[in-house]
């Protein structure tokens, strides 16, 4: 737990005074039945099993002084909350390394299958949309509540020459930001205005003025979902895009699947083995403040989704939590007085 404003528990170091000064004020209390016989025979006939009633309303009273101390240092703690995400652009890698069978019963039905049941699991208030890309990327269903377009979408994709990992990303940056002026054509076939950008495999930088970069993972209201199997052959960088990604606060969670001795496959006469490149996936993550997951099975994959739908939904969070120590002090309060008119029929 962290504090907004540490300074204020200093007025803490004022407790123990408050502690010695009631034990005095008990003292002068016993010297005063001393003096009046009276007041001891009362004592003695409240008994002594009794007298212990009479500690208790100070303390809770002193108790609530404590968590109002603290609430005053405005104290903040990690606590995992329902996530902000509306929008969820699943990056779905189409290229022919997924014919690959080392994920039973192959690598793109198994996505297929897990991908349905992500998307069905997820709340009817979240948008789903998909990029499917190969040597090329592109949005093939914008996002959406319709889960029956989505799972229509899902089940359109068929296997591609080449793996644009990049493109991929930058199609689904254009799809949350489309005023943010990426060029996309060069990889999803869209015709968009020329502009003064680079053609060649590099990413282009954001071409308004006024764009300010943000903190990693500090945009909430979407999240991008990488899914690949092999390592990037074509477009653009990846990392270059998952920076570009990073400065607009999106966070991308990718998913690996496939194994690390991968398969050898062949595609239109050309034999090849598929790796995976966790490397360059893992560094997507850390870069935008993501998490990688990797599935080596159609059974991993599944689980993989399960863990991804609750750290879509849910998220830690450093978040104040003074109202619960004024909330507790105010309890404590209504009980020091409760007990105190229950038992002795007065407040104080």
């Amino acid at each position: 737990m962290k504090f907004l404003w540490f300074e204020m528990l200093w007025v803490a170091l004022l407790l123990p005074l408050l502690v010695v000064l009631y034990v005095w004020l008990m003292r002068r209390r016993k010297k005063a039945v001393v003096r009046y016989p009276g007041l001891s025979l009362v004592r003695d006939a409240l008994g002594k099993t009794h007298a212990w009633r009479r500690h208790v309303a100070p303390a809770l009273l002193l108790a609530a002084l404590a968590a109002l101390i603290v609430a005053g240092a405005r104290p903040t703690a990690v606590m995992v909350l329902p996530t902000q995400s509306q929008t969820v652009i699943m990056v779905m890698d189409v290229s022919g390394s997924m014919r690959a069978t080392d994920v039973d019963p192959d690598r793109i039905t198994a996505s297929r299958a897990a991908a349905r049941e992500f998307a069905g699991a997820l709340p009817p208030s979240v948008r789903i949309g998909i990029v499917a890309y190969s040597g090329t990327a592109l949005l093939v269903q914008a996002p959406t509540h319709n889960r029956e377009d989505v799972l229509a979408a899902i089940d359109r994709f068929h296997p591609q020459r080449g793996t644009a990992i990049g493109a991929g990303l930058l199609v689904a940056l254009d799809t949350l930001f489309p005023d943010a002026n990426l060029d996309v054509s060069m990889v999803s076939g869209e015709r968009k205005p020329p502009r003064a950008l680079p053609r060649d495999d590099r990413v282009p930088t954001d071409a308004r003025q006024d764009f300010t970069p943000v903190p990693p993972g500090a945009y909430e209201e979407a999240a991008i979902l990488l899914m690949t199997d092999g390592q990037n052959t074509t477009g653009p960088d990846p990392m270059q895009v998952a920076q570009l990604a990073a400065d607009r606060g999106v966070k991308v969670f990718t998913v690996g699947f496939g194994t690390e001795e991968g398969e050898v496959i062949s595609i239109e006469g050309w034999r090849m083995r598929v790796r995976l490149d966790e490397t360059t996936l893992k560094k997507i993550a850390n870069l935008t403040h993501g998490e990688y997951f990797r599935a080596s099975s159609g059974a991993s994959l599944k689980s993989v989704y399960e863990t991804l739908k609750s750290r879509l939904l849910l998220e830690k969070r450093q978040v104040e939590i003074t109202a619960l120590f004024a909330y507790a002090a105010a309890l404590l309060m209504l009980a020091a007085a409760s007990l105190s008119v229950w038992w002795f029929g007065r407040v104080a």
